[in-house]
């Protein structure tokens, strides 16, 4: 679990390094730290959330291990999937 603070210092720099490391499948999913709910990167609710509140992950076992729900949004399947086991 990567915090989207820890990775750099200025937006710039930020943007970079996360670039790089989706490319390398370092990062493969996003999530809220606060709300415990993980999604794919490109999932319109979680491009809102604030930069204080979010996570990232390798993949979805490291987010389902960490105690992560999927998104209901852009993960509809696993998420009705997963509340389905709640």
């Amino acid at each position: 679990m990567i915090r989207h603070k820890d990775v750099g210092n200025k937006a710039f720099a930020r943007s970079k390094d996360l670039l790089l490391k989706i490319q390398s499948g370092e990062i493969a999913f996003g999530g809220n730290k606060n709300l415990k709910i993980y999604g794919r990167l490109d999932c319109r609710a979680g491009k809102r959330m604030k930069i204080g509140n979010r996570i990232f992950f390798e993949n979805e076992a490291e987010a389902i291990d960490s105690g992560y729900r999927p998104c209901a949004v852009c993960m509809k399947k696993e998420y009705l999937h997963w509340k389905s086991q709640h």
